[in-house]
């Protein structure tokens, strides 16, 4: 055996030995299994609208873009569902992206560099952490949620650019960002906001137009959105919003847009449709808040300001053990275990959207309240 074959043998039986190995398991399309582990938040990914328009512009445009977005991988597509995300959302200006990853990684490595100070709260998602990394600048992580911590960062930050990155809805605990207050006091010092909608557009605000929309900071030239299209639009893909100054810069700047082929015509085509049929039902995500907060009391777990509640597990072998368990009920949750957990906490991940009908839903509930109870933390 090889030195490289022997160590990734030792790297594989250390994470089984931790309960940490993870694999690939492809579902089939008719797979009718209760889903409650996937992000379609409203259930859009396979409404009918959104699959014809997807269809149809695969049939009008091809399978891809061809191209990076500077060359010829614009398509007007591209130019309309920029538009109605930044119309929808009240910024002034979208850019979109092949990956909400990509969209994280380009906002915060043009507006950081080496003589820039990143504050990062402590549960921002990896793809906001590996951004601040390849930035080059300092890095302080602060605990989550505290703005004082923010502020005293700030006021250390010299005459260097200053940025602090949050989400609006976090991932793993579902739980609100003080959006109002971190905006103050970035303004006081200069700084700019980045703000992560990935859990929060489609789920909270007014008809799911996100939190900083819901907290009147929409047009606050210290706050930058990020988001996904791969969420509640029920597609693929990810974009900035901001000023269009932000959005120039980006286009010249940002190297994941510049060197990547631009967002194939299906899903962009598929996310506009899913962003018209989300205006046109504004009470839409109010359905996530009532089912939600159903289960999180039936589960005695506390409610998310978001659509995915967090159950925690004693260990990542008895999350992955409670997973199988509802899995053979035909219900599938997700599952967080270290690294991807902030706490080090592993947690049952349950989505509670609104793709379901009462029936089905009622079984899930039902089920997981059963797996719960046998697998819980006494």
């Amino acid at each position: 055996m090889s030195g490289w074959a022997a160590w990734f043998a030792e790297q594989r039986t250390a994470r089984e030995d931790a309960g940490l190995q993870r694999a690939l398991r492809p579902r089939a399309a008719d797979d009718d299994v209760i889903d409650l582990a996937n992000n379609d938040y409203l259930g859009l990914s396979g409404h009918p609208e959104v699959r014809r328009a997807a269809s149809d512009a695969a049939l009008r445009w091809g399978a891809g873009a061809a191209a990076s977005r500077l060359v010829t991988g614009t398509t007007t597509l591209h130019a309309e569902l920029e538009r109605e995300l930044a119309d929808f959302t009240g910024r002034e200006a979208a850019l979109v992206f092949s990956t909400g990853y990509h969209a994280n990684l380009s906002a915060v490595t043009v507006l950081a560099d080496k003589h820039s100070l990143i504050i990062s709260d402590a549960h921002v998602h990896a793809s906001l952490i590996d951004a601040a990394r390849l930035s080059r600048a300092a890095i302080e992580v602060v605990p989550h949620n505290d703005v004082s911590a923010v502020r005293a960062a700030l006021a250390e930050a010299g005459d260097r650019r200053a940025i602090v990155l949050t989400e609006s809805i976090f991932s793993v605990l579902g739980d609100a960002a003080p959006l109002a207050d971190l905006a103050a006091v970035c303004a006081d010092h200069d700084a700019l906001l980045v703000v992560d909608e990935a859990h929060g557009l489609g789920v909270v605000g007014e008809g799911g137009r996100g939190l900083v929309h819901a907290r009147g900071l929409a047009g606050h030239p210290h706050v930058v959105m990020t988001a996904t299209l791969s969420k509640s639009l029920g597609a693929m893909g990810g974009a900035v919003l901001g000023s269009a100054a932000l959005i120039d810069h980006l286009v010249n700047r940002a190297r994941p847009f510049i060197f990547d082929t631009g967002l194939a015509p299906a899903p962009t085509a598929g996310a506009q449709a899913a962003l018209r049929l989300l205006r046109e039902r504004p009470a839409l995500p109010s359905s996530i808040h009532r089912r939600g907060g159903e289960l999180a009391e039936r589960l005695g777990v506390p409610g998310s300001a978001g659509a995915v509640l967090s159950v925690p597990m004693p260990s990542p072998r008895v999350a992955l053990a409670a997973q199988a368990a509802a899995l053979a009920d035909g219900v599938r949750v997700g599952c967080f275990r270290p690294p991807s957990v902030p706490d080090g906490v592993s947690r049952l991940r349950i989505t509670t959207h609104v793709g379901l009908d009462d029936e089905r839903w009622a079984y899930a509930v039902k089920v997981l309240c059963q797996v719960v109870d046998d697998y819980r933390l006494p």
